[in-house]
């Protein structure tokens, strides 16, 4: 999706002093526009991004959803899909592709909605939302199956900070914090739905699980 945007965003038909000029129509936009290596926020705006004054206005629900697929630069994509690589893919081997899926979904869903009640002046675009709803449903996973871990004490200390501290981040300019918010509220939710394991199933074994311990780059 970043590609489609960035060929959409054609920088050397606007701008004379676009970043990498020799990726012709997929160079990026000067750092003054946007310092995160990507397009400008009008073709953002134009591919989906969250828009409040669209969404209700317009009638343009959908981009409550289509926000979630968009990314504002490179930096933002990167962190982005490492966040995926170490939460989403140890998730899916454990509770499936469409629990997961579903869980990834909604939880964005619900990050675009606690951000468009507030903050109404900014366009937002970014799966962090959807992320945080990851990172609350391992803490529900963790909570729901509380007995069957080993190290439960160190993975849900760990956790927390990990929650805590990305967070924190998210007061710094130009982060959506209300999106991480009401995306981990969501998946937090979600996760005493979507991700219970079969306890009695794993005692029969005799087998208990490490409770895994996720580390998390900014979203």
């Amino acid at each position: 999706m970043f590609i489609i945007t960035m060929y959409v965003n054609n920088c050397p038909k606007k701008s004379l002093s676009c970043i990498a000029r020799f990726l012709g129509r997929f160079s990026f936009q000067p750092f003054k526009e946007n310092p995160l290596l990507g397009p400008s926020s009008m073709t953002l705006q134009k591919m989906g991004a969250l828009d409040v004054k669209k969404v209700v206005d317009g009638h343009q629900g959908w981009r409550l959803i289509s926000c979630n697929w968009l990314h504002g630069g490179v930096f933002h994509l990167l962190a982005n899909m490492l966040s995926i690589l170490v939460i989403g893919i140890r998730l899916e081997q454990e509770f499936g592709f469409v629990k997961v899926g579903l869980l990834y979904i909604i939880s964005g869903f619900g990050g675009s909605l606690l951000s468009a009640l507030f903050i109404q002046s900014n366009i937002s675009v970014g799966a962090s939302g959807a992320l945080f709803g990851l990172l609350g449903g391992m803490l529900s996973e963790l909570i729901t199956n509380w007995t069957i871990y080993a190290n439960k004490v160190a993975a849900f200390i760990t956790l927390v900070v990990i929650i805590a501290v990305n967070l924190a981040v998210g007061i710094l300019p130009h982060i959506d914090n209300f999106a991480h918010i009401g995306g981990f509220l969501s998946g937090f939710l979600l996760g005493f739905v979507f991700l219970i394991r079969p306890q009695f199933g794993w005692f029969g074994q005799g087998y208990a699980p490490l409770g895994y311990i996720p580390s998390l780059s900014k979203i």
